[in-house]
């Protein structure tokens, strides 16, 4: 009897309360926590830890993402004319277009042009909108994109409709700087500067341009006696100027052109230079690229400068400060001979990122290596003469 008593009990409380607890664990459910005791303080400083860290840095991520917002907005907006007026000093403004394959070269020359005191004056015309915004998170101001962007992609390779298309966009943005009235100097950023270029820009002619001849030794047999000796004549097929050359448009080559390069020009906001960049533009449409002929943009501006030049004012620059790569890395006599000479080198009459850098190393002029802090878009930008010093420019990383 007891024993069925109890069994009823038992049911009448499985009735009453179908998910049961152990005794300790409802003694502790029905147990509140003093809100001032040792427990209740523990929780509470839990609490306030943890809001005190979560809350600012979730104010501070939504401050981020709303600046890097807007400045990506401000640079999509940022205008030529904008752009130009920020960089100019004294009415001058150097240029160079750059798509981000070629940005470690673009470092490279900055480091050279700011060893010269002249980085303030550079705008980077960005051909991507990655460059566009890398520029300018580092060195506010300092990089344009004149739309349409070219293909990023294809830009890069020489030869191709896409190098073609890239370097076609440069009389386009040389002539919009000088009809907002600056002069303008464009250099390819595969240059390295070892001096200061401005004063060989004497007296003020419409257009100064760089020779872009080579310099090839002859290997020529010789007959003595019954011997043939092979040796090396001191003839060269593209002949080096003297150092006293004429500054005037030289001869035209075999193919009834110049052979002046596109790739360092300064140019004076005249009628003249407006005319030789419209010239230009001409020339490359009635020369656009085919498979059969992958043209770029220097033979039309070789045709421009040779169907104008008794209408504009031009000027050679010299031959010894200026030297093509073809004649500075390919000539080592002629080099020692006018060491001391030479102003700004190009890193031309050669393709492929790899072996133009390795081309540079191996003359002492790929400087991001050792000097890569003398550049404006490091940080902090150090200044050679000047120590280092954290940039206002730097305000937005």
């Amino acid at each position: 009897m007891p024993t069925l008593l109890h069994q009823r009990q038992q049911q009448q409380q499985l009735l009453e309360n179908p998910y049961p607890i152990s005794p300790s664990s409802a003694s502790g459910y029905r147990r509140s926590i003093p809100p001032f005791g040792r427990t209740g303080l523990l929780v509470l400083l839990s609490l306030t830890v943890v809001l005190g860290v979560l809350f600012p840095w979730m104010r501070m991520s939504d401050g981020l993402f709303s600046r890097n917002d807007a400045s990506i907005t401000k640079w999509r907006d940022y205008t030529l004319a904008e752009a130009v007026s920020f960089v100019a000093k004294n009415g001058t403004v150097i240029v160079c277009a750059v798509s981000q394959p070629y940005l470690p070269f673009l470092n490279n020359w900055l480091i050279s042009i700011a060893r010269q005191k002249h980085q303030e004056k550079v705008l980077v015309i960005a051909e991507d909108y990655a460059t566009l915004y890398k520029v300018n998170q580092k060195w506010p101001g300092h990089a344009i994109l004149i739309p349409p962007a070219p293909d990023a992609q294809t830009a890069h390779k020489f030869g191709s409709q896409g190098f073609f298309n890239f370097t076609s966009r440069r009389p386009r943005h040389l002539l919009q700087i000088l009809e907002l009235g600056y002069n303008v100097m464009y250099n390819d950023v595969d240059m390295v500067w070892l001096a200061d270029p401005f004063p060989y820009l004497q007296g003020y002619h419409d257009v100064y341009f760089t020779d872009d001849m080579a310099a090839f030794y002859c290997v020529a047999a010789k007959s003595c006696g019954c011997t043939i000796y092979l040796f090396f004549l001191d003839l060269l097929l593209f002949q080096v100027k003297p150092l006293n050359h004429s500054h005037a448009l030289p001869a035209p080559g075999k193919k009834g052109r110049t052979y002046i390069c596109s790739c360092m020009i300064f140019l004076h906001p005249t009628s003249g230079a407006k005319q030789i960049m419209r010239k230009w533009i001409e020339e490359l449409q009635d020369q656009p690229w085919s498979k059969t002929k992958k043209s770029n943009d220097q033979p039309a501006f070789n045709w421009a400068l040779n169907k104008t030049a008794g209408l504009v004012d031009l000027y050679l620059l010299p031959q010894v400060a200026f030297p093509s790569g073809g004649l500075y890395f390919k000539n080592q006599t002629w080099v020692q001979e006018t060491k001391g000479l030479h102003v700004i080198i190009h890193n031309n009459y050669i393709t492929g990122f790899e072996k133009k850098i390795k081309r540079f190393r191996d003359f002492g002029l790929w400087l991001v290596d050792d000097h890569s802090l003398e550049s404006p878009l490091a940080t902090p930008f150090l200044d050679v003469q000047r120590g280092p010093k954290c940039c206002q420019h730097l305000s937005l990383l």
